[in-house]
């Protein structure tokens, strides 16, 4: 055992800043590991499996963004005839209207036909943390796809991320926190008729609208934000998922009722701290017998940058999940709710394309605007 310890622990030193210039070097390097299916940057390896299935998703919301720009540049310019279609998966953008819908589902006893998508998929998105704790945003979002490669340019650039020091990371960490507090407090205050009357509210209508012109025609005070996000992503490793999103604080509280963890074998690890140092969330992996915190999103980096086998698993005590299987589920999982809806008639708004038209033309009358200023 203490062979192996020295052995992984073994470091060339290198003197002063020299050494430290090649050890950044190293660390810079991304390669791929055909052994563990898995691409390498430095000591840590994130799996093939997880990284095919964020690209997947990241495409299909490429492809549904192309399709949704269609359908609304044609109602802008186009007064009759048939709209291209108008692709549900967008709504999934919309957790906030998923939520109120689910809310809703239950006072109601059915499911409204505005954004019915979003609730089917804010459902699938809980079932999930549910189950593989909180892995939409280890391996379904894109704005989670897109920090982790900020964050490895970041490494490409500096050799390293940096880190906040404790005391302002802990005070920042608190923020997603509160926003969802704050969302949570705002939709569960209402009553089942208000809420009602805001999901068939003319601003509940156009709300995808509105969200993808904010893109698409966004200002100068939006993009200086973005860039901004975007800059301490690449500094910080994961800036707005750990600090600022309340979508994936939502699911990491739902997560916590997860079965599957990240499990520690103590008699076989070497006490190394790889897990300590790949681990997205910066838990401390290798002082635990197993990790429950809101925090894992179930990324399984841990596992598959450990050098010692059988040391670390994800899965249940006594049963791993291999990166393979956990794509499969989340595929599995995603494809058959969206079909399920799909059959049922619970996934195709229920507007159609004279009245969208209508509330195109109308946005910037005041009937539009957030019904609750």
């Amino acid at each position: 055992m203490e062979a192996s310890r020295s052995k992984i622990l073994e470091t060339p030193p290198g003197p002063g800043r020299a050494g430290t210039k090649r050890r950044r070097a190293r660390a810079a390097r991304l390669r791929w590991d055909r052994v563990r299916f898995a691409l390498k940057l430095g000591i840590a390896r994130t799996s093939g499996w997880r990284l095919a299935v964020q690209l997947g998703f990241s495409l299909v919301s490429v492809v549904l963004g192309i399709q949704f720009g269609r359908y609304v540049e044609a109602a802008r310019t186009t007064t009759s005839g048939p709209l291209p279609v108008r692709p549900p998966g967008v709504e999934g953008y919309l957790p906030i209207s998923g939520l109120m819908g689910a809310l809703d589902w239950i006072y109601q006893g059915t499911l409204n036909t505005i954004h019915p998508a979003a609730t089917i998929l804010f459902l699938v998105f809980v079932g999930l943390s549910l189950a593989l704790r909180k892995s939409f945003c280890g391996w379904i979002c894109p704005v989670g796809f897109l920090s982790e490669w900020l964050g490895r340019l970041g490494v490409g650039l500096f050799g390293r991320n940096f880190r906040i020091w404790k005391w302002a990371d802990v005070a920042l960490r608190s923020l997603k926190y509160l926003l969802l507090a704050f969302f949570v407090w705002a939709i569960f205050s209402m009553t089942p008729a208000a809420l009602n009357a805001f999901i068939q509210s003319p601003y509940n209508k156009v709300t995808d609208v509105k969200m993808l012109l904010f893109f698409v025609e966004i200002g100068s005070v939006g993009l200086i934000v973005i860039g901004i996000l975007m800059l301490l992503s690449v500094l910080v490793q994961g800036f707005w998922c750990r600090y600022l999103c309340p979508y994936g604080a939502l699911m990491g509280l739902f997560s916590w009722m997860s079965p599957v963890q990240v499990h520690r074998n103590a008699d076989a690890c070497t006490d190394c701290g790889i897990c300590d140092r790949v681990c997205p969330a910066r838990l401390p992996v290798s002082r635990k017998r197993s990790i429950g915190s809101v925090e894992c999103i179930g990324c399984t980096d841990c596992v598959s940058s450990c050098p010692v086998p059988k040391a670390l698993h994800f899965g249940t005590p006594r049963r791993k999940l291999a990166p393979g299987r956990i794509a499969l589920a989340v595929a599995v999982l995603f494809v058959a709710a969206t079909l399920l809806a799909r059959v049922t008639g619970h996934w195709e708004s229920a507007i159609t394309d004279p009245e969208m038209r209508y509330h195109i033309t109308h946005l910037d009358s005041p009937a539009y605007g957030h019904p609750g200023r």
